[in-house]
């Protein structure tokens, strides 16, 4: 007897995508149902993604680490992966500030004088830079501190190596908690449709008329950036160093992509993103060291938000931003995206302290609040969409070393 041929999960994550939008369409008198009876399945899918997330990102960057057993190579890709990094947010925040003074002038003039924004702290530099650095084994892992996580991940998988022979069985143990986890986080992702949909549909339920409302040239604006940055900067980038042509590319992070616009969080997409990146011939012990730090340093999309939001804000305040303005607004935001973690919402942190860091008033941010959920999806698309662009590219550029130096 033939075995039913399944569709691939990409397809079912896109029908569920599309059903959701429907039935959130179909839900916007009721919104009350699509939150009370829809979300609460959607949150049980995120939830299962959180739990898979620490250990995954703790067991596959020490077997990646412990795969390449030579400390050189460790210090040469985490370099390439941070200075990849910080060029495309740099990038980024540069085609979110050029395309909000290009669509300036279809933004609309809203009210602003009873604004009010309680914005979050910021910590000062040392404070973030102390608080990369673990105070004990359990916490980061309890409380799913990812940059924490990775520092602890990396110094382990470093010391295995020094130890060699002796730890062994460290080794072993590992990689084997490594395909476990790994086997877990397939059978969490095979419930991916249902938590699409679940996701989705109460977001356009209590969404739907806004998008087309006063802030739509602002939403537009974004998303024409994000397209944009993706189409120029990740395509060139893939095809000149990452040896692969930028269709195929695309294709292959089409899951992630869809996945990532519903659930808004890059930490949440990683599996996924694993999984792709994998598929499209990236080296699996890149991967897993790559994909983890991107997920938690890697903003490109926020960037883009944060450089389209302060024009908009500035614009209805009718304050005119200056150059040493825009060239501080993109040193803030290329910098504040390493410590930012990747989660739904936490790109307003970030826009907080961009604002700050031009004296922008924080009250702005009260204008984009509303919406920034639909803002927050496109910007998770292209987050992780750099990600992977950044493990093929590492990857590619890692074998060529290596057959450079085996000739």
């Amino acid at each position: 007897m033939k075995e039913k041929k399944r569709l691939p999960l990409a397809t079912q994550i896109f029908i569920a995508l599309v059903l959701g939008i429907i039935t959130g369409l179909c839900l916007q008198s009721h919104v009350e149902y699509a939150e009370s009876y829809i979300k609460p399945f959607g949150t049980i899918f995120l939830n299962l993604l959180k739990f898979i997330v620490v250990p995954i990102v703790l067991f596959s960057i020490m077997a990646g680490i412990i795969s390449m057993s030579d400390i050189k190579k460790v210090g040469s890709i985490g370099v390439k992966t941070i200075i990849y990094y910080l060029c495309t947010t740099a990038v980024a925040i540069v085609i979110g500030l050029v395309g909000g003074n290009l669509f300036k002038r279809f933004f609309p003039v809203l009210e602003t004088s009873e604004l009010s924004y309680e914005a979050p702290a910021g910590a000062p530099f040392m404070d973030t830079l102390v608080g990369i650095f673990p105070s004990n084994f359990i916490a980061p892992l309890s409380e799913a501190t990812m940059l924490q996580v990775i520092v602890m991940a990396i110094l382990i998988g470093i010391a295995i190596i020094l130890v060699g022979d002796e730890a062994a069985p460290a080794v072993k143990g590992i990689n084997s908690f490594n395909s476990i986890f790994m086997k877990c986080m397939e059978m969490i992702l095979k419930l991916s449709p249902i938590g699409v949909f679940c996701l989705i549909c109460p977001v356009v339920a209590a969404n739907g008329a806004a998008i087309l409302g006063s802030l739509a040239a602002v939403l537009l604006t974004a998303y024409i950036c994000y397209i944009t940055h993706m189409v120029l900067v990740y395509s060139l980038a893939v095809k000149s160093l990452g040896g692969m042509k930028a269709t195929d590319f695309f294709k292959g992070q089409l899951p992630a992509m869809i996945f990532a616009f519903s659930s808004s969080s890059s930490v949440g997409t990683l599996p996924i993103n694993m999984k792709g990146c994998e598929k499209m011939g990236a080296d699996k012990e890149i991967t897993s060291f790559v994909l983890p730090l991107g997920a938690t340093i890697n903003m490109d999309g926020t960037a883009i938000y944060q450089g389209v939001c302060v024009i908009f804000i500035a614009a209805c305040y009718g304050i005119n931003l200056t150059l040493p303005q825009m060239l501080t607004i993109i040193l803030t935001a290329t910098l504040a995206s390493i410590g930012t973690a990747g989660v739904p919402g936490a790109g307003m942190v970030m826009l907080a302290m961009v604002l700050a860091s031009v004296g922008l008033p924080l009250d702005g941010i009260a204008l984009v609040a509303g919406v920034d959920r639909i803002f927050d999806m496109g910007r998770t698309v292209v987050n992780i969409t750099g990600d992977a662009s950044c493990a093929l590219i590492v990857s590619n550029m890692e074998k060529k070393k290596a057959i450079k130096k085996n000739a």
